[in-house]
């Protein structure tokens, strides 16, 4: 294995200096990224039917019922592939879903977490209960699409805000705009060696080792962090056939 390139090596006052000088351009990033929240928070809405149908552990609720009281909500729609086993689902939404661990904060501000599914709630749910997940979690029946996901896909987040009995969409986001929800990225974006991925500009010699197809999410043939739940003896079964030949390799 070849031994990655470094960083030259210098004395800590010009380290410092040119670290000075990085520190005013994340400044300037960090008031840009003010400037557009603000923005944000001035975008008009678009109302949503407060009726629309999801199911949840106790069977149908309504949109506004997943609000579970509370006057705004964050909604994750989690892409499923039904029918398929555990380590066929989707890599990059089992990655963001797993990095929202903390509720308490959120609830503090009124906003209610929650990921709404594409497939059936008895196999979503299993798969939650396997990954060990404590937000709430509803399964988005066919007849509700039109009004949720109206044309877009799953893997979008999305922000609503509840008036009394009426329900508004917010804002809504998709691809890199949801890598806020992962913490992991904003902390190798601080290491020598970033993401390692291979869209990255780094100096030659760095490591870049994962491509972004989904690659960068999986590690052995499934969503990296099935390894641990594994490991720890949790039961991967959806309730689906398995592929035959197949076989968890932990058991």
């Amino acid at each position: 294995m070849l031994t990655p390139a470094t960083p030259t090596v210098t004395d800590r006052q010009s380290w410092q200096r040119q670290l000075d000088e990085l520190r005013r351009r994340e400044k300037a990033h960090t008031r840009e990224g003010d400037a557009i929240a603000a923005a944000r928070r001035r975008l008009p809405m678009v109302e949503v039917d407060p009726m629309t149908h999801l199911i949840g552990a106790d069977g149908p609720v309504t949109l506004l019922d997943a609000f579970e009281g509370r006057t705004q909500l964050f909604a994750s729609y989690h892409m499923w592939h039904t029918g398929r086993p555990a380590a066929e689902q989707c890599e990059g939404c089992t990655f963001f879903t797993g990095q929202v661990l903390e509720l308490s904060y959120l609830h503090s501000r009124d906003v209610t977490f929650a990921i709404f599914c594409q497939g059936p709630f008895a196999e979503t749910s299993r798969y939650r209960d396997f990954m060990g997940w404590q937000a709430p979690w509803y399964s988005v029946p066919a007849e509700s699409l039109g009004s949720l996901v109206a044309g877009r896909t799953f893997g979008m987040k999305a922000c609503y805000l509840r008036q009394g009995d009426r329900v508004f969409e917010t804002y809504w986001t998709t691809g890199r705009g949801v890598e806020i929800m992962a913490p992991s990225y904003g902390l190798l974006d601080m290491t020598v060696y970033g993401r390692q991925e291979a869209w990255e500009d780094s100096p030659a010699g760095w490591p870049q080792l994962f491509q972004t197809d989904g690659d960068q999410f999986r590690l052995d043939g499934r969503p990296s962090s099935q390894w641990s739940r594994l490991a720890a003896g949790r039961d991967d079964d959806l309730g689906t056939t398995r592929p035959a030949g197949s076989q968890n390799p932990c058991h």
